[in-house]
C-alpha cells in the first residue's frame, strides 16, 4: 500500500510539472510556438479537414525534412478538441511524458526482478528512478513541447517492460504480442529509434547464451512473437519508405560525421560532448535546455557517477553476459549512436532523448549506494530527514529551473518565435472584413507549401494554412516586393514579420 501511494505521489508530481501553465486560457510556457511545432499543427489541421480516415492521416509527412506521422495524427485529435492553440499541440507530449514516468517504474522493477538480484530492492530502485525522471528538467522540457521525439522513450520503455513480463513468465504470453506492437509503434516516433533493434538483439543473444536448453526454446518463441507483432506495427512506415526511399534518411546524411574532413576525430569529440553534457556542459539551445547547463541537476549527476562506477565495476567483476546493468549500458550505447554520428548542434539534448531512461536508472542505482553508505553512519531519524530534504530539493529545483530560471529568460521567447505568436493572436482579434497584409522575407532555410518555414507559427494560430481560409479571413502573405505592387485599401492592416 505504501509503495502504491509513493508511486501515485510521483505521478502527481510528474503531472503537475508537465501540465501546469500549459493549456489555454493560462497556457504560457513554453511562450509562443516554434515553427516546427506549428508545421505539425498545420498538417494536423489539414488531416482534420480531409478526414482522418479518408486519407487525412498520413504515415509520413514530407514537409520540414520529413516526419513520422503518428504524433501529428494524435495531435490532430487534440487540435480538433481545443482548436488552433499551442497547448493543443503540446498536450500529447505531456501525456506521453507522464506515462513514461510510470513506464520507467514498471520497467525498472521488472528488469531487476527478472535478474533476481539481491544487490538492489527492485521496487525501491524503480520508485527512485521514476522520481528522478519526474523531476528532471531534461524530460519535463520535452514533455511540454510539440515534438514527436517524446514518444521514443515512451514506446521503448513500455515495449521492453511487456517483453520482460513475457520473459519472466518463461513462456509465450499475450505480453509478447503487446510488447511487439508497442515496440513496433516506436518506429513511428523519431528517426533515432531505428537504432534500437541492436538493443533487442543484444538482450536476445545474451539471454540465449546464458540460458539452459529448455529456456532457449521458449526464448525463441517469445522473441519470435515479439518480432512478428513489431514487424506488423512498423509495416506501414516500412512500405512507405520502400516507395519513397529518399525520405528514409531525411536530413541525417547531410549532417553525418562521415561527411566531415576528419570523421574519426569528430566522432571522438562528439562522444566526449555527449558524455560531458550530463555533468559538465549541456545543450546551448534555449529551446532544449537552460543554455550550457548540464542536463543532470548536480546531486543527480553525482548519483549517476556513483551508479556508473558501481554498475560497471560489477559488470567487469562478474563478467555476466546478461544483467540489468548490461542492458542499461548497452541501451545507452545504442541511444548515443545516432547522436555522436551527427555533426550538428552538439551536445544535443533532443537527439539524445532515448538515453534518458537508462541514465536515470543508473542514477537511482548510485542514489541507493549513497543511501546505504549513509545508513551505516547516521541514525535512522537523521537519514529520514536528509531523504525528505532531498525529495523537497529535487521538486523545488525542478519547478524553479523550468518555470523561473528557464521560463522567465528572454532567450526562451526568441527560441519559440514569441513575437510571431503575438502577431498571430493580434490578427485573430481584427475584424474579418479588414484586409490584413503580412510581409514576409523571401529568403528562408526551407519553403513549405510556398511559404517560409518561419511563417508556420502565424499560419497555424490564424488557421490560414489553406488558401480558402486565407481568402475567408482576408489574410495576404506577401514579400515586400509583391506588396509594393498592390493597391491597398485605406483601412488595411499591414505588419512585417
Amino acid at each position: 500500500m505504501k509503495k502504491t501511494v509513493l508511486l501515485l505521489s510521483i505521478l502527481i508530481i510528474a503531472s503537475f510539472l508537465r501540465l501546469y501553465n500549459l493549456l489555454p486560457p493560462v497556457g504560457g510556457l513554453p511562450p509562443g510556438l516554434y515553427p516546427d511545432e506549428a508545421m505539425n499543427g498545420n498538417n494536423a489541421v489539414e488531416a482534420l479537414e480531409v478526414g482522418p480516415l479518408s486519407g487525412g492521416w498520413k504515415v509520413f509527412y514530407q514537409e520540414n525534412f520529413g516526419r513520422e506521422g503518428l504524433f501529428i495524427n494524435i495531435q490532430s485529435l487534440f487540435v480538433g478538441l481545443l482548436g488552433n492553440e499551442a497547448g493543443a499541440l503540446r498536450l500529447p507530449s505531456a501525456i506521453f511524458g507522464i506515462l513514461t514516468v510510470l513506464g520507467l517504474y514498471l520497467f525498472t522493477k521488472e528488469l531487476f526482478t527478472y535478474e533476481n538480484t539481491k544487490t538492489y530492492e527492485s521496487t525501491k530502485l524503480a520508485l527512485l528512478s521514476s522520481f528522478l525522471l519526474a523531476t528532471s528538467f531534461w524530460h519535463i522540457n520535452f514533455s511540454r513541447i510539440g515534438f514527436r521525439a517524446i514518444m521514443a522513450p515512451f514506446f521503448l520503455v513500455w515495449g521492453l517492460y511487456f517483453l520482460l513480463k513475457s520473459l519472466n513468465a518463461n513462456r509465450y504470453t499475450l505480453y509478447a504480442a503487446i510488447a511487439g506492437l508497442t515496440y513496433g509503434l516506436g518506429f513511428h516516433s523519431y528517426i533515432a529509434y531505428r537504432a534500437t533493434p541492436l538493443l533487442l538483439l543484444f538482450i536476445m543473444f545474451a539471454l540465449y547464451k546464458k540460458s539452459e536448453l529448455a529456456f532457449r526454446k521458449n526464448l525463441l518463441k517469445i522473441f519470435g512473437a515479439f518480432a512478428l507483432f513489431a514487424f506488423l506495427a512498423g509495416l506501414p512506415l516500412g512500405l512507405y519508405f520502400l516507395e519513397n526511399p529518399e525520405d528514409f534518411l531525411g536530413r541525417t546524411t547531410g549532417i553525418s560525421v562521415f561527411n566531415s574532413e576528419a570523421p574519426i576525430r569528430d566522432l571522438a569529440f562528439n562522444s566526449a560532448k555527449t558524455l560531458g553534457m550530463l555533468n559538465i556542459f549541456g545543450d546551448l539551445n534555449w529551446r532544449h535546455n537552460i543554455a550550457a547547463r548540464p542536463l543532470l541537476f548536480w546531486p543527480v549527476g553525482i548519483f549517476f557517477l556513483v551508479g556508473a562506477y558501481s554498475s560497471l565495476r560489477g559488470l567487469f567483476k562478474e563478467k555476466n553476459p546478461y544483467s540489468g546493468e548490461s542492458v542499461l549500458w548497452f541501451w545507452i550505447l545504442v541511444a548515443a549512436l545516432p547522436v555522436v554520428i551527427s555533426n550538428e548542434g552538439l551536445p544535443h539534448a533532443l537527439r539524445s532523448m532515448l538515453m534518458i531512461p537508462p541514465i536515470f536508472i543508473i542514477s537511482a542505482i548510485g542514489g541507493m549506494r549513497i543511501y546505504d553508505l549513509l545508513k551505516s553512519y547516521l541514525d535512522s531519524r537523521w537519514l529520514s530527514v536528509i531523504s525528505y530534504l532531498f525529495i523537497g530539493l529535487l521538486i523545488t529545483e525542478a519547478f524553479f529551473s523550468y518555470f523561473v530560471t528557464w521560463g522567465q529568460n528572454p532567450s526562451v521567447k526568441s527560441a519559440f518565435s514569441y513575437n510571431d505568436y503575438v502577431i498571430a493572436k493580434q490578427l485573430n482579434e481584427l475584424p474579418k472584413e479588414t484586409p490584413k497584409y503580412i510581409l514576409v522575407s523571401g529568403a528562408d532555410r526551407k519553403i513549405e507549401r510556398d511559404y517560409p518555414i518561419s511563417l508556420q507559427t502565424v499560419l497555424f494560430i490564424t488557421d490560414s494554412f489553406a488558401e480558402e481560409k486565407r481568402r475567408e479571413k482576408n489574410l495576404f502573405y506577401l514579400t515586400e516586393e509583391e506588396f509594393a505592387l498592390q493597391k491597398i485599401e485605406a483601412e488595411s492592416y499591414v505588419i512585417k514579420l
